[in-house]
């Protein structure tokens, strides 16, 4: 009977423990992917004041009002949007294959393991507000796909044929279906003509 209960005993220290560490664990992990962010949100609004924006009230920017009246506001702003996406594409970029070259053939696993702790992150930042967690969880499955085999980072096999390839293949495809199909339309017309 002691032994039948001892790996019972075990089995329910370790869900205990599990149960206390477990959200600490997440709590350290997005307490650290906050300060990373934040980290990233300095860098970001250091650039922006070094090209004289006012960081500190950047919906002032963003107002039709303020768009309208000063075109050269609008152009500052329009750089602002390329200058955002080409710095977020560049870290994105930088990062995937880096991860690309150090994981080789399992950089799945590291897509499906940074994806899920990225919607964990996401789910536990917006715990009580579900509606404000779906515009983030759509851009990390939007990085997700982008990263996928059909991205730009994980180039395809050199045994299996370029899209360019596929492309002639099926041109060629469409000329013999296009020939045999003016045969028999012409042998059609023969006939109908006898």
């Amino acid at each position: 009977l002691l032994c039948t209960l001892f790996p019972l005993s075990l089995h329910s220290r370790s869900l205990f423990s599990w149960n206390l560490t477990g959200p600490r664990l997440t709590e350290r992990f997005v307490l650290g992917v906050d300060m990373f962010v934040e980290t990233l949100w300095k860098l970001w609004t250091e650039l922006l004041h070094v090209l004289g924006l006012d960081v500190s009230n950047l919906s002032q920017y963003f107002s039709p009002n303020s768009v309208s009246s000063s075109p050269a506001r609008a152009l500052l702003l329009v750089g602002v949007v390329l200058l955002a996406y080409w710095f977020l594409s560049l870290t994105l970029g930088f990062t995937f294959s880096v991860l690309h070259v150090v994981f080789g053939r399992f950089f799945w696993i590291v897509r499906v393991v940074l994806f899920s702790m990225s919607c964990v992150y996401i789910l536990h930042k917006y715990e009580g507000e579900p509606e404000n967690a779906v515009l983030p969880l759509c851009f990390v499955v939007a990085v997700y796909f982008m990263t996928g085999p059909m991205g730009f980072y994980c180039p395809s096999s050199p045994s299996s044929p370029s899209v360019e390839e596929k492309l002639e293949h099926l041109e060629k495809q469409v000329r013999l279906l296009n020939i045999r199909l003016n045969r028999v339309l012409e042998s059609l017309d023969r006939s109908k003509d006898k």
